[in-house]
């Protein structure tokens, strides 16, 4: 009598069912890019670590530093928004100084706009509401992009509860601007707060309308929850933690350290990764 081979074999009848209910390992978001906060605009010669520098520091320097690595503009609108109440760079000034730093620092990334933020404290600068910040806002990003539609800046989304972010994003569709289709859309007003549960849903809702975004300031008690919800995020707070530390051995304090910050950055990093492997873990 002939052996069945497995071949021979027959093939067991499966229910249309069988498997539809195994759940796979969702696979894991990639990290965000953290672009670290620097006041010194020399370190960009210094370092190829993807530096996030203010227009208020670059704009003072003659003689440009040239780039080792990416970088990212800052307005700096919070200080010309709390210190005047307004902004006093103009559009047309802001948009130079952009061309200035793509050509002769080289590697720029993208630029903030000109938006307002809504913070307790620039509101009571102004003395307008959250409403009528948000339309500056818009109409700043239209005026900018109509200057120089070839420089790479991005919108920002401004308010302060969750309601006020999502009317904002529809007032940047009724100007006739698609914020799903833009590389990358800035989050602000939300490093300031008490707490991260609000800044947190507020990410989470942006990024569910199909929004890239890069939280301002964000905290790393927020990244460690919202990193799979923004493209990118970026701080300073090395600086502030770094006034009460003396490593190097070398400074008083930490507060203007490169070696301090990169190592800061590092660490923020693994935090980050460690958070990345603890939601999600992957069928060996």
């Amino acid at each position: 009598m002939r052996s069945t081979s497995v071949r021979d074999a027959p093939v067991p009848k499966l229910s249309p069912s069988c498997g539809g209910n195994i759940a796979l390992p969702a696979p894991a978001p990639p990290l965000p890019t953290f672009w670290l906060g620097a006041h010194r605009p020399y370190w960009l010669k210094q370092t190829d670590v993807p530096l996030f520098i203010s227009n208020r520091q670059l704009a003072r320097v003659r003689t440009l530093p040239r780039a080792l690595g990416p970088w990212a503009l800052d307005s700096g609108g919070f200080t010309e928004i709390t210190t005047y109440g307004e902004w006093r760079t103009t559009p047309r000034q802001y948009v130079r100084q952009i061309y200035r730093y793509r050509d002769e620092v080289g590697r720029l990334a993208w630029a903030s706009q000109q938006d307002l933020m809504c913070e307790e404290g620039a509101l009571r600068m102004t003395g307008l509401s959250i409403d009528k910040h948000q339309e500056l806002t818009v109409a700043n990003f239209l005026t900018l992009r109509w200057h120089a539609p070839d420089l790479p800046i991005i919108p920002v989304l401004q308010g302060w509860l969750r309601p006020h972010y999502e009317r904002c994003a529809e007032k940047f569709a009724a100007a006739g601007v698609d914020l799903t289709k833009e590389p990358l859309v800035g989050v602000g007003s939300i490093c300031r707060r008490p707490g991260t549960f609000t800044a947190g849903w507020i990410l989470e809702d942006l990024h569910a309308m199909g929004l890239k975004l890069h939280a301002f300031g964000y905290k790393k008690t927020g990244l460690a929850v919202s990193w799979p919800h923004v493209a990118s995020a970026d701080s300073m707070a090395w600086s502030k933690a770094g006034r009460y530390e003396r490593v190097c051995g070398t400074h008083n304090s930490e507060a203007n350290c490169l070696t301090y910050a990169r190592s800061w950055r590092r660490d923020l990093l693994g935090h980050l990764s460690e958070a990345r492997a603890g939601t999600y873990h992957r069928v060996r």
